[in-house]
Order: C-alpha cells, then sequence, then structure tokens
C-alpha cells in the first residue's frame, strides 16, 4: 500500500485574511495571497481575537493608547472600554492551544494583532513617532518567541516571504526531530542539514551554533537542544542578502569541484557572477547545481536544506 501523504503544515492567521467577515466594521481584508497560494500548502488556523473575547460584529473599533512598550487597547469612541487583559491572555492561551501551529500570519496595523508599527495614540491625540505591537501579537510572540510570526503585507515583499516559509519549514521539521525522540546523534545531523541555509542567514549565528555543538559529551541534552534551537531560529532570522547567497554558492562550487568538468565550474561561477548582480535569481544557478548533483549524487551537499528549504512548487526563489 502507498504511504499516506503527510498530514499539511498547520499556520495560524488573522481570520479576516482569509475573506471572514469578522473586522469592526463586518468587513474583511482577504489576502489573496493567503486564501489562494498558500492555502494549497497548509492548513490553516483562522483566529480573530477581538470576535473571540466576546466584541461583537460590526463593533465599536479599538486603538492602542499610553506607552508604546506596554500600550492599553480600549474603544476608540469610549476609553473605559478596556479590552487589554482579555486581548493578552487569549494570545497567552492560544500560545499554549496551538501547540501544533509552525507560525502565525498576523495582520498588520491591527491593534489586537499586529505585529510592529501599529498607531499608539497619546494624550494629545496623535499617534507616536514609535509603533507597537497588537497585544494579541506581543502575547503570542512573548510566550512563543520561536514560532515564525510574519505580517500580511510584509509577505508580497519576495525576499521576507521566503525568509518566513523557510523558518516556517525548519520549525516543522524540528517539531518532528522532537517528536521522533531527542538524541545527539539527531541533534547533529538536523544542524547539519540546515549548515549552508545558516551561513546564507547568518554566518555569525553559523559559527556561534557550530561552537555550541562542538563538544556534547557531559551537557545536559534538553537544556542543549532548548538553548540551540533558540539561537537556530534568531539565526534564520536574519534576511538572507546577495552577498551571503553568492557566498554559500561558491562553497557549493567547492564541494563539487573534483566531479565536474572545468567548463562545467565556470558555467556556474558565471550564473553565480550574474545573480550577485541581479541580473538573474536565485533559481537560476541553483537549478543547475541540483543539474550536476543527480549526476553525481553522494555528495555532502545532497542533503542540504538550503537547496530546497521548501517545497519547490511554491517558487518562492524565482523572486529572489
Amino acid at each position: 500500500m502507498p504511504c499516506p501523504a503527510p498530514a499539511p503544515i498547520r499556520l495560524g492567521i488573522s481570520a479576516c485574511l482569509l475573506g471572514k467577515p469578522v473586522r469592526f466594521n463586518g468587513g474583511h481584508k482577504e489576502s489573496r495571497l493567503c486564501s489562494e497560494m498558500l492555502s494549497q500548502h497548509f492548513e490553516f488556523v483562522p483566529l480573530c481575537p477581538e470576535v473571540a473575547i466576546g466584541l461583537g460584529t460590526p463593533r465599536e473599533a479599538i486603538r492602542l493608547v499610553g506607552d508604546t512598550r506596554a500600550p492599553r487597547a480600549v474603544g476608540s469612541r469610549r476609553p473605559e472600554l478596556d479590552v487589554t487583559a482579555a486581548l493578552d491572555a487569549f494570545g497567552e492561551r492560544m500560545a499554549g492551544e496551538l501547540e501544533d501551529i509552525c507560525g502565525f500570519i498576523l495582520m498588520q496595523k491591527s491593534p489586537s494583532c499586529g505585529m510592529e508599527r501599529v498607531k499608539v495614540y497619546q494624550a494629545d491625540g496623535h499617534p507616536a513617532q514609535a509603533g507597537g505591537s497588537g497585544i494579541f501579537a506581543a502575547a503570542l510572540m512573548r510566550c512563543r518567541p520561536e514560532l515564525p510570526v510574519e505580517e500580511d503585507g510584509r509577505l508580497n515583499d519576495p525576499v521576507l516571504r521566503e525568509n518566513f516559509l523557510t523558518r516556517v519549514y525548519a520549525y516543522a521539521q524540528w517539531r518532528d526531530l522532537r517528536r521522533a525522540g531527542l538524541t545527539r546523534k539527531a541533534l547533529i545531523a538536523f544542524h547539519s542539514r540546515y549548515k549552508l541555509q545558516l551561513l546564507a542567514n547568518s554566518p555569525a549565528h553559523y559559527r556561534s551554533l557550530g561552537r555550541k555543538l562542538a563538544n556534547l559529551a557531559g551537557q545536559d541534552l534538553e537544556r542543549l537542544a532548548d538553548d540551540y534551537f533558540a539561537e537556530f531560529m534568531r539565526g534564520l532570522r536574519v534576511n538572507a542578502s546577495r552577498g551571503t547567497h553568492t557566498n554559500v554558492l561558491h562553497h557549493l562550487v567547492g564541494y563539487l569541484r573534483r566531479r565536474i568538468s572545468q567548463e562545467e565550474r565556470q558555467e556556474l561561477r558565471h550564473l553565480i557572477d550574474q545573480y550577485r548582480q541581479g541580473i538573474v535569481p536565485l533559481v537560476v544557478p541553483l537549478t543547475l547545481f541540483k543539474h550536476h548533483l543527480r549526476r553525481h549524487p553522494g555528495s555532502y551537499v545532497d542533503g542540504q536544506a538550503y537547496l530546497q528549504p521548501h517545497p519547490e512548487a511554491l517558487s518562492l526563489r524565482n523572486a529572489i
């Protein structure tokens, strides 16, 4: 019998982004990227924190006021309507109950769901220059600091979209590792698989994590794994640049130097240089690398997550 297809990765999402009429005015903010493209690859878990805490639809809009580092969420017409504690408690509860999600897509600029740069109004009626985070979003990120979180508007940037989904798939693989049972061998294998991806995102974290795992003997494995993964996700959160991608691509040429001809190496270097200059997208040199790896299997790099950190059908590297 054929093996069953793996269960889709689950992502939390602000319900309005899927076209659900849950906003204060009874409308929605449907994201076609989420509802049409990403929904083909992920199972979405839609939430509207404001509806969840008992605010009706339509309803009085809420807004953030006070200190940008610890704002209050109050009614825009009735400041005595303070839902800060309710939104914060709901965020904490969902962070625990949605243990199986591998990421969250939030509604930008929302006083409940905005990740950053949300307007925080001051006593003079004007917003502070520095924005804040929505109350639900802040609680979620506080309770699940390693969870990949992104706003819908930022996902329209190809670099940010590719970074977010790289983190989602890495997070899912780490969850699979923990479910299967943590061992030193499994931890080293995970790190080895993500070495080049880390090098592309953050050379500093690549070096630091290598040192962290250099001597496993005598260390508490659970504590080490938790520390490792926290730093690993911080490293992946850094956006890879053309420069760091170019560095990794040249590393790949080095791994293949004894397997391919001089002319083939020159062709690869030419495409890498074109990528560095912005003439071709990242997918072009990587496609040629994969061609050579299919012809010459068995290299250390065959299993590197960097070569395909997310499904090819998402076409994320066609635009970076």
